[in-house]
Formats: structure tokens, C-alpha cells, sequence
């Protein structure tokens, strides 16, 4: 059986914001590296134990899957050759059919917030299960009505009306919509895919970012706009962070222009970021809408717009909003479960250890390398010392065996 921490780069997954990774890049010396074996990285690093057995696999064979997978789903999955055939999860922990063991940093894509299979989370999901599936948002049931009160609890005013549906890409669309009932103006705006990098503490171009966001509103769309989306931290872009002060004076020329803040926390919402529950509290900024998904069910199809009373009623004078599935007693359960369980965090002083080199972004972490790559991990909020630890191990034996293969 193959050691289990060899795969764990895969989980880790490295992803970058290129068409394609670059065949070359600059070289440091063969003596350099050669230098580097010798501090004693060629240690396996040992992964931390685990109390969970999962359950024996017996479904299709590999090759069977292998073959379904190519005649049958999207070709643009093929991300690898050979994926991974992911059995059982228990929260940080993924099994193989094999039986191998996986550290989880990469969480579905910044999605299982609270673990895998998390006991609690189960446990309400499989109570709701027996009771009911689904009905009519045109009816109460108590789910949604308790997850309602939750949720906005954990919302400053007047962020208090919510609109529940199934995907992150749904309730951008839904808050899309509201700014142009809202605003009776049609242009949006949000920021490039492709940028550059810096912490918060050491960019000092604001000023000079300001300046380039005017000139898109002054060259780009009309005098009038209807909206603005930002990520608190963008994510697929590989974690970029605005300079300091940079987000609360682009919504402050958004509103001037009549146009309304939407602040997309898919993935950095539900206390990923440490400090703060929400991520457009670290800018101190108040949005107008809020859109969210991902880490809100922990991997159970779930999302959430959430506005102001005032921009609900002009959304409900243009249109008839009717989401089919969207606030299901199932989603709504969990997502209760989900609140509740992200709410009960590690001890202080763990935490503390944990985020030691990363405070300013918590379990959501990205640093760029050369020619727009950026390394993300995104682990569970279960994560431990031990196994962020190991994770940097791995890493670091990785990047060390990778330099020393290109060094011979």
C-alpha cells in the first residue's frame, strides 16, 4: 500500500492563476540545493493519528470508475489523469478505496467548514432526513424559520431580510438582480481575475489602486452604475488582499455614483477568517448585500443572499423571486447545525499556534510564487497544531525533493 503522505500534495492541491504553468523559471545554483539535503529534509514526515476507522469500500472497481468517468462526465474534470476514488470523510480526513489516509487542505474547494461528516452536523441531518424532505416555500415549516433567526443574528443591521437558494453562482445572480431593480441602473463592475498580491501590513499602493478603480467608473460604464461585487479576500484569484482602506473608499465612489455594495463572502464567510465571522468586517466596510454559500452547509447544497428591507421591496415591485429548492427543511437544518457548530471554536491558545504566521486570513491562506502562481490550502476549522504541523512538512519535503530533481 502506497504511504498515505505521499498523496497528501494532491489534497493540498496546487493551483495557480495561469492558462498554463511555465516549463522554466528561474534557477538557483545546483550547489544551493545540493546544500539544502544536507539539513536533514529528507525526514518522512509523520502524519498524526486518527481514531477513525472507515468503512470498507465496495462499490465499482477503479478501472470501472476510471472508464464511466471518461465516457460519461464533463471533460472539463479531467483535472488528473487518475484521480483520487474518495470513499468516506470524517472531519479533516478523507479515506481512498484503498484505504489510505488524506489530511484535507483543500475542503471541496474552501467548502466543508466545520469537517467532514462532523457528529453534530450528522446528527441533525439524520433527524430532519426522517421527518420531512421538502415543501413549498409558499408554506412554513420550522427549519427555515429557525435558520432565518440564526442567521441574521450573526448580520449588522439592516442586513436582515434573506433570500435562501442552492449555489454561490445562484446568489450572485439574485444579488445581480436586486442592484438593478434597486438602483433602476443597469452597469456592474468587479475586479479582474488576474492581480497581484500583498498582505495587508505591507502594501502601501492604495492610492494608487483608488486611481485605477476611477478610471474603470470614469472611462468603462455610465455615470451611473448599479453595483459593485467584491470579495473580502478573493479567492480564486489565490487569496488577494486589497490594500488597507482601499475597499471602504471604492464602496464610498460606488454609492457617490449611485450604485449599491455587494460584498461576496462564498468563501471567505462563516468565521474562516479568525478574527472575524464575516470578511468585509476586516475592512470595516458595511455592505449593502451580502451573498454566501460554500462553508454554509458544509458541503450540502445550500446559499444565501442577505439585504436590507429597502432593497428586498424594490426587488419584489420588479420581479417575483421563487427559488424551487431554495430554503428546503433539509438545507435549512444543517445550516443550523452548521452556525451552531462553527460558533464552538478551538481553545485560544490552539488557535493562537495555529494562525501564528497567518493571522490577518485564519484557515484561508495563499502566497504567490513566480509568474502568478499562488500555492491555497483551506483546511476544516477542525484542523489542529499537530496537523497544520504536519501539512507544512509535507510541503516543505515536497518543494525540497521537486528543486533537488531539477538541481541534478
Amino acid at each position: 500500500m502506497t504511504p498515505a503522505w505521499r498523496h497528501l500534495p494532491r489534497a493540498l492541491r496546487l493551483e495557480t492563476s495561469s492558462p498554463r504553468t511555465p516549463k522554466t523559471c528561474p534557477s538557483l545554483s545546483r550547489a544551493f540545493w545540493r546544500s539544502v539535503t544536507k539539513l536533514g529534509l529528507h525526514t518522512k514526515p509523520r502524519m498524526p493519528p486518527c481514531d477513525f476507522t472507515p468503512e470498507k469500500y465496495q462499490s465499482m472497481p477503479y478501472s470501472r470508475v476510471l472508464e464511466v468517468y471518461r465516457e460519461h462526465l464533463s471533460p472539463e474534470l479531467a483535472y488528473f489523469p487518475e484521480p483520487l476514488l474518495l470513499h468516506q470523510g470524517h472531519m479533516q480526513w478523507l479515506f481512498d478505496h484503498k484505504g489510505n489516509r488524506y489530511l484535507d487542505f483543500f475542503s471541496g474547494i474552501v467548502t466543508v467548514s466545520v469537517g467532514h461528516c462532523h457528529p453534530k452536523v450528522n446528527a441533525v441531518a439524520q433527524k430532519q432526513l426522517g421527518r420531512l424532505w421538502h415543501t413549498s416555500a409558499l408554506f412554513f415549516h420550522p427549519p427555515i424559520h429557525e435558520y432565518a433567526e440564526k442567521l441574521s443574528a450573526l448580520l449588522p443591521d439592516p442586513l436582515k431580510v434573506i433570500f435562501l437558494m442552492n449555489s454561490g453562482s445562484e446568489a450572485n445572480d439574485l444579488a445581480m438582480l436586486m442592484a438593478r431593480a434597486h438602483s433602476k441602473n443597469t452597469d456592474i463592475i468587479s475586479f479582474r481575475i488576474q492581480a497581484a498580491a500583498m498582505p495587508l501590513n505591507c502594501c502601501q499602493a492604495k492610492d494608487q489602486y483608488i486611481e485605477q478603480f476611477k478610471d474603470t467608473l470614469s472611462t468603462c460604464v455610465g455615470k451611473s452604475i448599479a453595483g459593485f461585487f467584491a470579495e473580502p479576500i478573493q479567492g480564486v484569484n489565490g487569496f488577494v488582499q486589497y490594500p488597507k482602506g482601499f475597499l471602504k473608499e471604492a464602496f464610498q465612489l460606488v454609492r457617490e455614483r449611485g450604485g449599491v455594495c455587494i460584498a461576496d463572502e462564498v468563501q471567505t464567510g462563516f468565521g474562516r477568517l479568525g478574527s472575524h465571522f464575516w470578511g468585509f468586517q476586516t475592512h470595516g466596510v458595511l455592505p449593502d448585500i451580502v451573498t454566501m454559500a460554500k462553508g454554509i452547509g458544509n458541503g450540502f447544497p445550500m446559499a444565501a443572499v442577505v439585504t436590507t428591507p429597502e432593497i428586498a421591496k424594490s426587488l419584489a415591485k420588479c420581479v417575483l423571486h421563487f427559488n424551487t429548492f431554495g430554503g428546503n427543511p433539509m438545507a435549512c437544518a444543517i445550516g443550523s447545525a452548521v452556525l451552531e457548530t462553527s460558533r464552538q471554536p478551538l481553545p485560544r491558545e490552539e488557535v493562537s499556534q495555529i494562525h501564528e504566521d497567518c493571522r490577518q486570513m485564519g484557515l484561508i491562506v495563499g502566497r504567490g510564487g513566480l509568474f502568478s502562481q499562488t500555492f491555497r490550502i483551506a483546511p476544516s476549522l477542525c484542523i489542529t497544531k499537530p496537523e497544520a504541523d504536519f501539512a507544512v512538512d509535507v510541503f516543505r519535503a515536497a518543494v525540497t525533493q521537486h528543486m533537488e530533481r531539477r538541481a541534478k
